[in-house]
């Protein structure tokens, strides 16, 4: 799905379950990480996350649409657009739309990991961070810590 058919869904969408027409744009943004869309007051634009439609498929992404639509509708006409306003979760019943987007997949991508031994006592520490060895001692026996190198895992 392109922009252009993105365009004429919510125009759909828009005309069937608010009886309203839907006059700006509506586009996919592939830099949304966290949200499946967003409302963007000043140009009333709507943002889209394509992750959604792949991951989750085209009912998903129509319950996001509608619930961006929710703000849109609502903003224009002066009324509380806002997740904690009466008008806004009224409106989201009326129109069988979703107050929170179902979560994407997380990466599996293996972090790096720093390993450390303590050269007296043999107790080894796992970090997600590198540090200096210099600057600390063994928690242990108060030993000295050298850095042993090891893979990504």
């Amino acid at each position: 799905m392109d922009n252009t058919e993105l365009q004429k869904l919510t125009e759909d969408i828009s005309e069937t379950y608010f009886k309203r027409r839907f006059r700006h744009q509506a586009l996919f943004n592939d830099r949304l990480k966290t949200t499946g869309g967003r409302y963007l007051l000043s140009s009333h634009n709507i943002e889209l996350n394509r992750r959604y439609l792949v991951e989750h498929g085209k009912e998903e992404l129509i319950g996001i649409i509608k619930h961006e639509l929710c703000h849109y509708h609502l903003h224009l006409e002066g009324k509380g657009y806002k997740h904690r306003d009466r008008d806004f979760r009224e409106l989201l019943q009326q129109v069988n739309a979703p107050r929170f987007c179902t979560p994407l997949k997380k990466k599996t991508e293996s972090k790096k990991t720093y390993m450390y031994i303590c050269t007296a006592c043999g107790q080894q520490y796992i970090k997600k961070r590198a540090m200096n060895p210099d600057r600390y001692r063994c928690g242990k026996c108060r030993g000295k810590i050298k850095r042993f190198f090891r893979e990504k895992g």
